[in-house]
């Protein structure tokens, strides 16, 4: 009985996930990227049949352990465009170091400012990270990881929708500023949202991701130390 509920809810969010595409292709929208109705859809459902996230993680945490080998997958565009990657080195790492910085500042800050717990402002410092490292950073400094992975997916979720937004409005149609941009603040999902653009932001997006992960991880522990001072 456990095995197929586990293989229903797989289905399940699979399902979700491909009609939710093929209603983004149809209707592109901002509000409508497949990971946010597929997530709201998936979550109504839940609700409704009092499905608790324990139950339905049983077979979701199959697709989850998938984060780490698709966040590997984006090697081969950086490959594909690696000459891009080195005439612009110089401005992607300065631009993922000010990007990186900003986001971890604006993290903790605004915890602070607002009078969070000291565990809340702990679970939000690595919300401009990736999933599978946000959740190993998150550990270490003492956080809770599944607090973090909702402040992950909200970073996601809100710059692709915005992000479109904001470049038309400030005229940002260079592939390096568009990847960069969408790296660095939204990661897997701004990435994901970069390949629509075209190959070459997805690649940008990708060593912007993974630079801006590396990054964190190496800043979020002084960050935290010297704050708590």
């Amino acid at each position: 009985m456990k095995d197929f509920k586990s293989l229903l809810f797989i289905l399940l969010t699979i399902l979700c996930y491909i009609i939710a595409k093929k209603m983004y292709a149809k209707y592109t929208n901002p509000l409508l990227i497949p990971i946010v109705t597929s997530t709201t859809v998936i979550m109504i459902i839940l609700v409704n049949l009092h499905i608790s996230y324990e139950k339905y993680m049983l077979g979701g945490k199959w697709i989850n352990l998938l984060l780490g080998p698709a966040v590997v997958s984006f090697a081969y565009p950086l490959y594909e465009h690696r000459a891009t990657l080195k005439k612009h080195c110089l401005s992607i790492f300065i631009s993922v170091f000010a990007g990186t910085v900003i986001g971890l500042f604006s993290g903790v800050y605004l915890s602070l400012w607002l009078g969070l717990k000291k565990i809340i402002m702990l679970s939000l410092a690595a919300k401009s990270v990736t999933t599978p490292l946000a959740m190993s950073i998150t550990s270490i400094i003492g956080g809770i990881p599944s607090l973090t992975v909702v402040y992950v997916m909200i970073a996601g979720i809100s710059g692709s929708i915005v992000g479109p937004f904001i470049l038309s409005i400030l005229k940002i149609d260079h592939p390096v500023a568009i990847g960069t941009s969408y790296g660095i603040a939204s990661h897997g999902v701004g990435t994901a949202k970069a390949a629509e653009y075209g190959k070459i932001e997805q690649a940008i997006s990708s060593i912007a991701m993974t630079l801006s992960a590396i990054l964190a991880s190496i800043l979020i522990p002084f960050l935290i130390k010297l704050i708590l001072k």
